[in-house]
């Protein structure tokens, strides 16, 4: 019998042409018992959300209308400030439009809700997305210390962690999967799989639009952990990512980079807000920072070269520039 003792908000945003995966999604979340309402903000897709939405004949579903593209900052904190205000919900759940749950992911969530000790807002809940390869291992019982918040690192390279990390890939080769965790703690999540009270919300408030896209998730649910509170990972809660994220069909290849070759807007976005974000976060010495930084900078300026992408790299500079010295919100198309 589904856990009905709690209300839940649905949370999602949509933008371009998306409805075969919204529609999937929409679907999923309103079979279950404990939502009581879905919020869909709609970032100036390419089709009437509203009218396509109206087609499920599902009261719950609200569909706020934006003119212009907010971004996953602008959008979720838009989401979020309607539930709060406008809803009686006790919980809200976060889902991007193409973050699938299983059948039973709401109730092992609610499930877990009642297991874990401490206050609505000194806690909250995140799902399994196994195609994010530290998520799995960290639900293996991995040390997210190895993955989140290394020191002083650039783009996630610190020469004192080389010997290490080099260790760390062989043990992994040599150890095989063990299974997953009951439950294991994050610094921070995305937005997609995160349940909270909204309780937790009167304290952490309201995603921070400046970032715009990309990295805010980090930033906002990283403010739990900061206020004292556990992100906690439920292994036997899953949601499928029913679209795949960018960069994760991206085919390595010798003496280039996915920096580079992917390198667009979005590309801009997620290096000048981890620049912003990591150097406010996991700085603890601007000299060792400024190691890895160059060291990187270097190696990266000789894969430009090779791979003809010196335009791109120049670029890059830019974003970590920006990202260092705060320059944030909607950038101009010709920042990438």
């Amino acid at each position: 019998m589904a856990n009905i003792k709690y209300k839940v908000c649905v949370l999602t945003l949509t933008y371009a042409n998306r409805w075969q995966f919204l529609e999937q999604v929409l679907k999923r979340v309103l079979s279950f018992a404990p939502v009581t309402q879905v919020v869909v903000v709609n970032n100036a897709a390419l089709y009437n959300v509203e009218e396509y939405a109206g087609q499920l004949n599902d009261s719950r579903v609200k569909v706020l209308n934006n003119t212009e593209n907010l971004g996953s900052a602008g959008g979720y904190k838009q989401a979020l400030e309607y539930a709060y205000q406008q809803t009686n919900a006790d919980m809200v759940w976060l889902l991007d439009d193409d973050n699938l749950p299983d059948v039973n992911a709401l109730d092992i969530l609610l499930h877990n809700w009642e297991k874990i000790e401490g206050a609505n807002d000194q806690k909250a809940l995140y799902c399994l997305r196994e195609d994010r390869p530290p998520h799995v291992k960290i639900a293996r019982g991995q040390d997210p210390g190895r993955y989140y918040l290394v020191p002083n690192n650039f783009m996630g390279f610190s020469i004192f962690n080389i010997f290490k990390n080099r260790l760390s890939k062989a043990r992994d080769q040599f150890s095989g999967s063990s299974a997953y965790l009951a439950r294991a703690t994050m610094p921070y999540v995305p937005y997609g799989g995160l349940l909270m009270h909204r309780a937790m919300i009167e304290l952490i408030g309201f995603p921070d639009e400046k970032f715009y896209l990309y990295v805010d998730d980090s930033e906002y649910t990283y403010r739990i952990t900061k206020n004292g509170g556990t992100i906690w990972l439920i292994p036997a809660c899953k949601v499928v990512d029913i679209d795949q994220s960018q960069g994760l069909t991206y085919q390595p290849k010798a003496f280039h980079s996915h920096l580079l070759d992917q390198w667009s807007f979005r590309t801009y976005y997620a290096v000048r807000n981890r620049m912003y974000f990591y150097s406010r976060n996991a700085m603890s010495s601007r000299l060792i920072f400024g190691i890895n930084k160059n060291l990187y900078l270097v190696y990266l300026w000789v894969i430009s070269i090779l791979s003809s992408k010196r335009k791109e790299y120049r670029k890059f500079l830019t974003a970590v520039k920006d990202g260092l010295k705060g320059k944030m919100g909607k950038a101009q198309p010709g920042k990438w």
